[in-house]
């Protein structure tokens, strides 16, 4: 039995600077790619060949096709993909410096602008498995309140539950706070979520992993996953917990790894019958395909563009 998974949030063009180490206003060159998380985690799901389904807004504009097609060519089906005919597709500017900041400049449009009246609900009771991405969605407009309204509904209808709250300090300078409570709103009601070490920190407020972790299972998640890069991901299921070691590789670009970290998780939920009778040890062998999957990622630059199949995945040690 396969279940096809649902994933919400932000569909954007990122325009990267070609010249390192220049703020944008130097930069003179960029490049255009695919952005968003949960369209990552999405691109990752399909690749490896479970059914994934996007839902977002892009502008009804060239970069909206753009974004389109991409996800129709990585085989994600795109019915829940609206296009606004009076927004512009999002879009996000990004230059990189050598001490590893960025200049960051954000151009929101079309993916704010999503609303509840312009989704089936009905069409949405088959799935089971419902991904929440977080980057824009928690920002104020109509979005907010439509992915919380997507957030009540995935209770209601007992899916299973995937957060990833994705903050982005370019996005949240000054409304930091809002973000943590916004985010821990959405940690209360998930199964399983995914932070970095420093969201980690940043949402709990703690500075010891282990009570971090503990408070937010506490406030209801089942299921956690704290990336710490190199190291490979600490996961706990409340009861148990332990560091799960990634692959050893050379980086080229790390762009995507997290995304592709989770949708790969994501897929193997899709493979099993009922989400309720997984060991801690079964838990543990997802999470450690889930290493090797953003591993490869991390060996090729960009981040759908690097997705590896499942076949490619199957043949590395």
């Amino acid at each position: 039995m396969t279940h096809s998974i649902l994933c919400v949030g932000e569909l954007l063009i990122d325009f990267f600077c070609k010249e390192r180490n220049v703020d944008l206003q130097q930069g003179q060159t960029f490049i255009k790619h695919a952005g968003g998380a949960p369209a990552n985690v999405c691109a990752t799901i399909a690749k490896l060949g479970s059914n994934a389904y996007f839902l977002g807004k892009v502008g009804d504009d060239p970069f909206g096709e753009f974004l389109r097609n991409t996800l129709n060519t990585m085989n994600v089906h795109t019915n829940f993909l609206f296009q606004d005919k009076k927004s512009p597709t999002t879009l996000a500017f990004v230059s990189l410096q050598e001490n590893g900041q960025r200049d960051f400049i954000f151009n929101r449009g079309a993916d704010a602008q999503l609303t509840m009246d312009e989704i089936s609900i009905n069409s949405l009771k088959p799935f089971k498995m419902i991904h929440f991405g977080s980057a824009t969605a928690l920002l104020p407009g109509p979005l907010q309140e439509t992915y919380f309204d997507l957030f009540a509904f995935a209770k209601t209808n007992h899916c299973f539950i995937s957060f990833d709250p994705n903050f982005r300090s370019d996005l949240w300078k000054g409304q930091e706070q809002s973000f943590i409570d916004l985010a821990l709103s959405c940690i209360a009601k998930s199964d399983f979520i995914k932070l970095s070490d420093e969201e980690l920190f940043i949402i709990t407020g703690e500075e010891n992993m282990q009570k971090a972790v503990t408070f937010l299972h506490l406030l209801g998640a089942r299921y956690i996953a704290v990336t710490l890069g190199e190291r490979g991901t600490y996961f706990s299921s409340s009861t148990k917990s332990l560091i799960v070691p990634s692959i050893p590789i050379t980086a080229v670009d790390t762009t995507g790894a997290g995304d592709a970290f989770v949708g790969a998780i994501l897929y193997k939920l899709s493979q099993i019958k009922s989400f309720h009778q997984l060991s801690f040890e079964d838990w543990v062998e997802f999470i450690t395909f889930g290493n090797k999957v953003g591993a490869i990622v991390c060996e090729k630059i960009g981040a759908i563009e690097a997705l590896p199949t499942l076949e490619e995945v199957e043949a590395r040690s």
